[in-house]
């Protein structure tokens, strides 16, 4: 039986790597990661808008890069040029897997057959559920803080809800 301390209060991160919002946001994550280390467990999301036509494969992209080990950075480098995202599409997808380190082909044949569709599925339902609209959200502590219009004052309050929760 584990002690209730040993569990990290955790932020969900809906994004979408087509999004310019969510590599703005960026900032914000690395902020957070700076300030609580491991004792905030922050968790990227996927929520692919019909709107941009590439971020339902790029969140496939996504969960390959993280079953590769590098999912972090492959999400970093795609959130960095969501606009050539959006003109270039999944050959972009392949060329970052290769700048980071991944095995590009692997990631290709990832898209080709469809091995995380499932994941980004249930990640996209979940959301739609629990009433994420748009991208970026934060949820933490079951409270969902929309960023998609502005994320104005949204550290701060991730950053109030997480020192109450880590008893700071």
């Amino acid at each position: 039986m584990s002690d209730s301390s040993d569990v990290r209060p955790v932020l969900d991160f809906w994004c979408e790597l087509q999004c310019p919002d969510c590599h703005r946001a960026l900032a914000d994550l690395h902020a957070l990661r700076e300030r609580y280390g491991d004792a905030l467990e922050i968790r990227l999301r996927h929520f692919p808008l019909e709107k941009h036509k590439h971020a339902y494969a790029a969140a496939q992209a996504a969960e390959e890069a993280y079953a590769q080990g590098r999912g972090e950075a492959f999400t970093e480098a795609v959130l960095g040029r969501t606009g050539e995202l959006g003109a270039r599409g999944e050959p972009l997808l392949v060329e970052v897997a290769a700048e980071v380190g991944l095995d590009a082909d692997e990631l290709e044949t990832a898209l080709i057959d469809g091995r995380h569709l499932l994941i980004v599925d249930a990640d996209q339902a979940e959301g739609k559920a629990i009433g994420v609209t748009g991208t970026p959200t934060y949820v933490i502590d079951g409270e969902v803080l929309h960023g998609g219009r502005s994320q104005d004052g949204l550290r701060e309050r991730i950053t109030g809800i997480a020192d109450r929760l880590l008893g700071r």
